[in-house]
């Protein structure tokens, strides 16, 4: 249950607010001024603060609102006055404050308002969440020519405003590339909000999107904020917008279109500023073919296309992909790495890797638990990796046939100097030996190539 701290000195607004707010269902505490409430809050952080702008004593509103920015910066603060002017609703709203509610308060109005307040503190909590991802487990991975063409268009695309549409198989790592764009762009700290179109049931799908007013359809208890006005001013990821039926296309073709949605059970109008950002693992243009996708959403989504290569496109990349899958694993577990051998790199890039990123995500994870401490051959890959999944020859999948020729040599060379650099148990110079030449010439290679050595 959101817990709901209310700083003010009149003990007539704390309780009658108080008692609207548990009605509701909420946690309720209170405080009479501003050194108080701020001490409750560190003690136990709220999931929103009424605080008051007149509150006499050392801490007013404006102060304490600066202090609860600092120590809680994703927390919903909700100002409220009965004589305060426009300067002060500017101000206190330069300082972070979410709202800004004129005494004496409406139980419609206070209500409507901690109920947005808290829809952004769950859009806040999974940015929050969203940017831990996006540290080591978010990087994408790889030096192939593919993704450094990847990245270019990302760092162009982001520099603009327009809607992108992000194609690729399942497990390439879409949304990382929306993220990528998203936090690339000048919106970088206004919210990024995603929606998996697939898993919501297809009579929600408009209640999800725009949100619901109260009692708007059986079920519908209070006034529920849609996706798309938690992102306004931010980016709205629609993930697998493909999976969209009929009629949540055309309502989303006209939300795009006239930059306005309409709550269900709503009357009038919202305006909205959000970047859409679409993602999906189907042909869109084969779709709209079939007639199972509007043509007028598909422009309208398809300003900047950006295709994401599925990992076969880039075995060249493996090596680096283990060494980072593997790097997590041990980061969040209290077990022993294992030691990985060239033979199960090599064995890991002759996979044809059907679930893409994804998948070798997972293998390396279970790998590194099945063989914590322990080291990692052609075997226990063999064991983990589908029969028939993987192509014979060393390098028969890398060749010029399937990629450019300098991702190929690309990637055959990664796999001998890994080979190389496993043999020699890590020393550069022993490596350089082995590969008959001098370690110079063989610290260029590995820097180029994104590999680490003594």
């Amino acid at each position: 249950m959101p817990s709901i701290l209310i700083i003010d000195d009149e003990a007539n607004v704390r309780r009658m607010v108080g008692a609207l707010l548990a009605s509701e269902g909420y946690d309720v505490r209170d405080a009479g001024n501003g050194a108080v409430g701020v001490a409750m809050a560190e003690e136990s952080e709220p999931d929103l603060v009424l605080l008051d702008l007149m509150i006499p004593g050392a801490l007013d509103g404006m102060a304490v609102l600066e202090r609860l920015r600092k120590l809680f910066p994703d927390l919903p603060v909700i100002m409220m006055s009965g004589r305060a002017g426009l300067a002060d609703a500017v101000r206190a709203t330069r300082l972070g404050a979410v709202n800004f509610l004129e005494k004496p308060l409406t139980p419609e109005g206070t209500l409507l308002a901690v109920s947005s307040g808290l829809e952004l503190r769950l859009a806040r909590r999974e940015r929050a969440a969203l940017r831990a991802d996006l540290g080591l487990a978010g990087e994408m991975v790889g030096e192939s020519q593919v993704m450094r063409d990847l990245h270019a268009l990302i760092e162009r695309v982001a520099a603009t405003d327009s809607r992108v549409l992000v194609s690729g198989e399942s497990g390439t790592g879409k949304e990382l590339v929306a993220a990528a764009i998203h936090f690339g762009s000048a919106r970088r700290d206004r919210p990024f909000v995603r929606v998996n179109c697939a898993a919501i049931p297809r009579d929600l799908v408009e209640s999800e999107m725009f949100g619901h007013e109260r009692g708007a359809f059986t079920g519908a208890a209070e006034r529920r904020i849609g996706r798309f006005e938690l992102a306004h001013t931010g980016t709205l990821l629609l993930d697998e917008v493909g999976d969209l039926g009929p009629e949540a296309q055309a309502k989303l073709l006209r939300a795009i279109e006239a930059r306005e949605i309409e709550r269900v059970g709503g009357a009038k109008p919202i305006r909205v500023d959000v970047r859409i950002v679409a993602a999906t693992n189907r042909d869109l243009e084969r779709e709209v073919r079939e007639g199972r996708f509007r043509e007028d959403l598909y422009f309208r989504l398809n300003v900047l296309p950006i295709a994401v290569a599925p990992l076969r496109e880039r075995p060249g990349d493996v090596p680096l992909l283990v060494r980072h899958f593997a790097e997590l694993q041990r980061r969040k577990s209290a077990q022993m790495p294992p030691e990985w051998t060239a033979g199960a790199i090599e064995a890991l890039a002759r996979h044809r890797w059907p679930g893409n990123v994804r998948e070798l995500a997972n293998i390396v994870e279970r790998l590194s638990i099945l063989h914590a401490g322990k080291r990692i051959g052609e075997a226990e890959v063999a064991a983990v990796i589908p029969p028939g999944s993987t192509t014979p020859p060393v390098m028969e999948g890398v060749t010029a046939d399937s990629l450019p020729l300098s991702d190929a040599l690309d990637a055959y060379e990664r796999i001998l100097i890994a080979r190389a650099l496993a043999s020699a148990e890590g020393v550069v110079a022993e490596a350089a030996r082995r590969l008959q030449t001098d370690r110079p010439n063989l610290y260029r290679r590995m820097k180029r190539l994104g590999i680490k050595g003594d």
